[in-house]
């Protein structure tokens, strides 16, 4: 059955490959990151809490892998009585530890449960020769692994504004990394960060463009209120982007991207508690029902303007 929908939108990608509805178990690996060091609790990127990108529904105190696994299998079977799963290491850097940890933790962690792919989240510095292959060692005919790698923008001036602790050369390196053990790669976009227009937005999606991704996320600026960009909103240093200003962004990049990569997120999820920017938490259904209106408005679709941009 052919999709009307103007873009490859995450959940059709998983129904076309399963024949019915995946879910993701996101785990906490008790993972932190290069730019924190050992103690989550010190800075690191501006706009990341000490949360890191834990899922909502981890939730705030601290359980063993085996745990939380347990735990949302049990609650995504009962409220949704799901079968498919995929195992989602989502917080903070999550293949940052020696190979031989990491290689226990994942191959404990995949015996938890029958899961048909692999997912790591994690950052370009993070991404040793031997990281790569240990990843590559888990693909199967029928079992995928993802990586989740953050960019955020291709401005190498954004990066160092947000204190994001790597360049876009290195980002470069670990995506064509990855690309050599044939991993799937799925790569994160902020929209709004401090200092840039649209026009520089743009240049990075167009840069990514060129890379042909697998998959794309991309995320309005969110300020967790532990950051410092919260303290800086708050000062009258910064602004954010509106709901309307999002959608624009989202439209015009979906316009520029290859046909064939998905679009996973469209937004941040924030959990309420975390959060204290008036206006700033956007509803995810609003946003993926506006978006759809305004590429069917503009008689484009996913894909469309990309040709002009491929440079690999």
């Amino acid at each position: 059955m052919v999709s009307t929908e103007p873009f490859l939108n995450y959940s059709r990608y998983l129904r076309d490959k399963y024949g019915e509805t995946a879910y993701r178990v996101s785990i906490d690996g008790g993972f932190s990151c290069p730019n924190r060091g050992i103690d989550r609790n010190l800075p690191g990127c501006s706009y990341c809490s000490s949360f890191g990108s834990r899922s909502a529904y981890i939730g705030e105190t601290e359980q063993d892998v085996a745990q939380q696994v347990e735990r949302n299998l049990k609650v995504l079977k009962s409220r949704y009585n799901a079968k498919v799963f995929m195992l989602y290491f989502q917080a903070y850097s999550s293949t940052w530890a020696p190979v031989g940890e990491l290689k226990k933790l994942y191959d404990e962690s995949l015996a938890l449960g029958n899961f048909s792919e692999l997912i790591v989240s994690t950052r370009p510095d993070c991404l040793s020769e031997e990281t790569c292959r240990l990843l590559s060692s888990y693909k199967r005919g029928n079992f995928d692994v993802w990586v989740e790698l953050g960019l955020q923008t291709s401005h190498d001036e954004s990066l160092i504004r947000i204190n994001r602790g790597h360049d876009r050369d290195q980002f470069e390196k670990a995506f064509m990394r990855l690309r050599s053990y044939g991993l799937k790669i799925a790569v994160h976009l902020i929209f709004g960060l401090p200092g840039e227009d649209h026009p520089m937005m743009m240049d990075t999606v167009r840069y990514l463009a060129s890379l042909n991704p697998e998959g794309i996320k991309f995320h309005n600026l969110h300020i967790p209120s532990d950051t410092p960009l919260f303290r800086e909103l708050y000062a009258g240093e910064m602004a954010i982007p509106s709901s309307a200003g999002h959608v624009r962004y989202l439209a015009d990049a979906i316009e520029l991207i290859p046909p064939e990569t998905v679009v996973m997120r469209l937004t941040t999820d924030t959990p309420r508690q975390r959060h204290d920017v008036p206006g700033a938490m956007l509803d995810k259904t609003i946003i993926y029902n506006r978006l759809r209106e305004e590429i069917l408005r503009r008689g484009t679709k996913q894909g469309v303007f990309f040709k002009n941009n491929r440079i690999y």
